[in-house]
């Protein structure tokens, strides 16, 4: 059975949500293998909306096991508060398995995200000030905290005394800010240890033996292809490996156990935060798919960047992730255009380029170069086949098929949990 990885193939924001909700059923077990809370999926189940945060979207879904597995960054606080509110809401979520080698998002981290952005000023990246980047920033320093290090309070008092070492002097001496008492943190963390340990095992043993019993096992990961640390518009970018790749590494799985990498995307492009943005609209029809698509986020709630389809971009991230199909979401959100515009390539200094520049200030300076498409006035939102959609809205999805580097499996033509059409098998 196999092992697939789903990954956003744009900005974020595509709908990563749905898609691992079409699969919830079909699947036993639903693996964030990146990011922490800064990040949301909704996933609308009947008339009940539900935005997860640090939760991967396989909670909802009865028989599944959720898991949190090592390349995560765990704020324990939001992660109690998401499980309690889900809960509240007649949601099992008994079945939550949470990575021993999971780092731990502290106050501290929090701290630092919003006073090192505000000290950017112009230069900010656009954190959600969650503490993210920090948390990866010790991970990688080698000062961090693991969830392991709440079971053993020497370990945790060491290690929370060597990270406050440094980071005290840069809070009172850089930003004039109050230094953070070991002991504030030291009592915050051990206070979670109690519930948290039923939760925690080993989790790619776990995963390695479910893939051995012939489970399927689907990675899910946060943000997407295009704020990827390594592959994306750095420095704009998350502090993980939102890629394909960061599967393997963030869960502990071998490469070779994949066996699908779905690539979600919408039928036009959005992000959030600073960066280049080659098909960014600063006009009606941006307002029209802010509006119209409810382009707000689901854990900031801030507005995001809407703009039409980047064909390079498709076929970056199915080549950076080895995509063999895409899932096309908010199709709908385009019915009523007359004419709806894709970029096939950019201009950078009047020369045509037909891929994602490698270089930063060729991404910044590039302009698009749009094919017009004809648009479709009939209601999609109960369609089921492809057949069924209008010739103008099937002609649209093929066209992107064959610009983005591999074939669109199923299509979004609603926000309920039903409302998609399904071209190919994501599983068999």
């Amino acid at each position: 059975m196999p092992a697939i990885v789903l990954i956003g193939a744009q900005w974020g924001d595509e709908g990563k949500g749905k898609a691992t909700d079409l699969l919830g059923s079909r699947v036993d077990y639903v693996v964030k293998f990146n990011g922490g809370n800064n990040a949301g999926h909704t996933v609308v189940v009947g008339d009940e909306k539900y935005a997860l945060h640090l939760l991967p979207s396989g909670i909802l879904s009865p028989g599944v096991t959720p898991v949190i597995a090592n390349g995560v960054v765990v704020d324990v606080e939001v992660l109690f508060e998401e499980l309690d509110a889900l809960s509240e809401r007649g949601v099992d979520v008994s079945r939550l398995k949470v990575s021993l080698n999971a780092h731990v998002i502290t106050a501290y981290h929090r701290t630092l995200d919003k006073v090192t952005e505000r000290f950017l000023g112009k230069r900010q990246i656009g954190t959600t000030g969650r503490g993210i980047g920090p948390a990866y920033a010790d991970k990688i320093n080698r000062v961090g905290i693991r969830v392991q290090d709440l079971f053993d309070e020497n370990i945790l008092r060491q290690k929370v005394e060597g990270a406050l070492d440094q980071k005290n002097h840069m809070l009172v001496k850089v930003y004039n800010r109050r230094a953070i008492e070991v002991e504030e943190i030291v009592t915050e963390l051990l206070s979670y240890a109690e519930r948290l340990r039923p939760m925690v095992t080993d989790t790619a043993l776990l995963l390695h033996q479910a893939l051995n019993d012939g489970k399927t096992v689907l990675f899910e990961g946060g943000q997407a292809t295009m704020l990827d640390v390594d592959h994306g518009t750095y420095p704009f970018v998350t502090s993980s490996n939102a890629t394909s790749g960061g599967a393997v590494t963030g869960s502990g799985i071998a490469p070779n156990r994949i066996d699908r990498v779905i690539g979600v995307v919408k039928a036009y492009t959005t992000r959030v935060g600073s960066g280049p943005f080659p098909t960014e609209l600063s006009d009606e029809s941006g307002e029209y798919l802010r509006v119209n698509g409810f382009e707000f986020g689901t854990t900031t709630g801030r507005p995001r960047r809407c703009g039409w389809y980047d064909a390079p971009i498709a076929r970056y991230t199915a080549r950076i992730n080895g995509v063999t199909d895409f899932v096309l979401t908010k199709l709908d959100v385009l019915t009523g255009l007359a004419e709806i515009p894709v970029c096939v390539a950019y201009s950078v200094d009047g020369v045509r380029v037909d891929e994602v520049p490698v270089s930063q200030s060729d991404f910044h300076h590039a302009t698009p170069i749009y094919e017009n498409f004809p648009g479709w006035t009939e209601d999609i939102t109960g369609v089921r086949t492809f057949e069924e959609l209008p010739q103008a809205a099937q002609n649209y999805v093929l066209a992107l098929e064959s610009m983005s580097g591999s074939r669109v499996s199923a299509i979004g033509v609603g926000p309920d949990r039903e409302a998609i059409v399904v071209r190919h098998d994501l599983i068999d």
